[in-house]
Parts: C-alpha cells; structure tokens; sequence
C-alpha cells in the first residue's frame, strides 16, 4: 500500500484548491456560464416578442389592406367595434363585466 506523504497532501490540495477557484471563475465572470444563461433566456424572449410582433403586423397589414380596398364588412366592422356606431333601427346594448 502507498504511503501517503506530506508532499503528495499539499499537492492534492493545492490541486482542488486551483480547481474550486477555476470553477468559480468559469460560472461568475463577465463571460461565464451564469452570464450565458441569464443571456440565452433573454435572446429567446425577444426572439418570441419579436415573432409576435411581426404576426401582428401582417395582421394589421391585412386589415389596412382590405380597409384601402372598400370591403363593406370591413367598413362596417371598424365602424361598429371603433366608433359604436349601429345601423338603423339597432339598439345598442353596454356589457359590463366587473
């Protein structure tokens, strides 16, 4: 069996002290994987804010789109849903949810 000795202690010290250290400056550094992740997370949220956006622009596109064509359902949707306007002989009802 080998003899452990004093020399061979202080190396394997020594050893998992340089590791621990290294360790720690891999994860908390400017670049390090905490910083990473906490950046990873925020590049996937504006990536989906960003997909979100653009599907709402072609929707509104296609609603500037059919407004500039004169579609009557269209025209008649804006007006009820924006200005509350109502046809003749329509009764207008207000629904409060609380």
């Amino acid at each position: 069996m080998k003899k452990i000795t004093f020399n061979s202690k202080f190396r394997l010290i020594l050893f998992l002290i340089i590791f621990a250290l290294g360790s720690l400056y891999l994860l908390f550094n400017d670049f390090g994987l905490i910083k990473y992740v906490k950046l990873k997370k925020e590049v996937d949220s504006l990536i989906q804010q960003t997909e979100e956006i653009k599907a709402e622009n072609k929707r509104l596109e296609a609603e500037i789109d059919s407004l500039k064509r004169f579609e009557p359902a269209k025209i008649e949707q804006v007006a009820r849903e924006k200005h509350n306007m109502t046809k003749q002989n329509e009764k207008r009802i207000d629904v409060r949810v609380e």
